[in-house]
């Protein structure tokens, strides 16, 4: 019976698990559905304190925005080799530390897997293996701070080894996409790939041929890994910086006019893996105090009901909706209505390609250090290959592409391919 290997890719905003047979061949990489019949997983988990249930994936965010009595996280990627990790978080009557939390998220995905080596062996279909993994990794989980970088990695390590992975290797997010687009491929192509990810922003020039991906060691072709802390959630959080918060008190100043509300209130809101912080009573008790300085405070009052209500994330989410939608319209909305609190923030591409100009110009110095540390000009790559949601939003894109204009642009799965190529990377380290 052939045996099959798995790569999970534990992403910011989605996760994923690739199969792929052993062999040494291209042959049958396939995603895992996860979830229903779907092969992504929103990487959100949600306590909730009314059965005493965990729910993962789109079922936690529907929980959550159904208004079920609860805990919500999502981004939990974003806190890999942060201080955060030093930390516990209260969830009902717990105290967790964030490996266990990501722990938990990742015992979901195996008891996937082990769900699917049951009906693969009954099927006579192979051996899936379910003590080895290829976990997928940014290139840099923090940047500029090596160190940070190391414990990021050893954490998120110890959370698949505390869930029965007992042998672990790591692939580069941006490789293990250019491995999966690389079964497609006829000839040898010089190739970008560009992968936006929900936290993380990779890029690796690698060449590519049917020829080369027989190989297992595949070092000698990957030229260049470079990496920026920015990605999907950091343009919302711009965005939301920039076109919400005002809304809720963010640049307001005091009755007097002596100065300005402290900002780091609206910063957190405004950031996804920092939201369940403010959930505390010394928060509130900070707001309510504020409140009553303020030269606008039914803005404050606003922000009261998000903690009050634990609305944070619901925020979060129209924000994104609307950064979503501003791909492909010049306006829209944010849009938050329940109970208490009516909202509707209107936006534009203009603004929100101003506020995230910052992001997009990191982004364009990340591909520009990747073509000088593999020693090629924009003209010799062949192919850009674009990857992960964040790629899909018109300046990132735009960023990516401009340099390349004898490129042939190609478009990979936006949520899938990393995934997949983690598995072909585990069949051929494994098999």
């Amino acid at each position: 019976m052939s045996k099959i290997f798995a790569g999970l890719d534990f992403g910011t905003t989605n996760s994923t698990l690739g199969l792929a047979p052993a062999g040494g061949s291209n042959a049958g990489p396939r995603l895992l559905a996860v979830e229903g019949e779907a092969p992504t997983l929103p990487s959100a988990l949600f306590f909730s304190f009314e059965d005493g249930k965990t729910y993962f994936g789109r079922a936690a965010v529907f929980e959550y925005v159904d208004g079920a009595e609860g805990r919500f996280m999502r981004a939990l990627k974003s806190v890999l080799g942060s201080s955060l990790m030093e930390e516990t978080t209260r969830v009902g009557r717990e105290r967790l530390s964030f490996v266990e939390l990501i722990g938990r998220f990742l015992a979901h995905l195996r008891a996937k897997l082990e769900a699917e080596a049951k009906r693969a062996e009954a099927a006579g279909e192979g051996e899936v293996i379910l003590d080895k993994v290829v976990l997928g990794r940014p290139v840099r989980f923090v940047d500029e701070d090596d160190a940070a970088d190391r414990a990021a990695q050893d954490q998120l390590e110890a959370a698949a080894r505390g869930v029965g992975f007992s042998d672990i290797d790591f692939q580069f997010e941006p490789v293990a996409a250019a491995l999966y687009y690389e079964t497609s491929v006829t000839a040898e192509e010089l190739a970008l790939v560009v992968d936006i990810g929900g936290g993380t922003s990779d890029f690796s020039v690698v060449r590519l041929s049917p020829e080369r991906a027989r190989a297992q060691d595949r070092l000698s072709d990957i030229l260049s890994f470079t990496g920026v802390h920015v990605g999907g959630t950091d343009f919302d959080r711009v965005l939301s910086i920039a076109e919400v918060m005002p809304h809720f008190g963010l640049n307001s100043a005091t009755a007097d006019g002596k100065r300005r509300l402290p900002v780091w209130y609206f910063n957190d809101m405004a950031t996804w893996h920092r939201i369940n912080t403010l959930y505390t009573p010394a928060i509130a008790r900070d707001i309510q105090a504020l409140a009553r300085e303020a030269a606008e405070p039914q803005k404050l009052a606003r922000f009261a009901h998000l903690l009050k209500h634990r609305s944070g994330h619901r925020l979060a989410g129209a924000v994104e909706t609307a950064k979503i939608a501003l791909s492909d319209a010049e306006a829209t909305a944010v849009v938050l209505k329940e109970p208490g609190l009516s909202l509707e923030a209107e936006t534009t591409r203009m603004a929100f390609e101003t506020a995230t100009s910052d992001l997009v110009r990191r982004i364009g110095g990340a591909i520009d250090e990747a073509l000088r540390q593999a020693g090629v000009a924009a003209d010799a790559i062949e192919t850009v290959i674009l990857t992960g949601g964040g790629a899909q939003v018109p300046a990132v894109k735009a960023a990516a592409v401009s340099r390349f204009a004898g490129a042939k642009i190609a478009q990979s799965d936006a949520f899938g391919s990393v995934g997949l190529g983690l598995g072909i990377d585990a069949a051929r380290k494994f098999g």
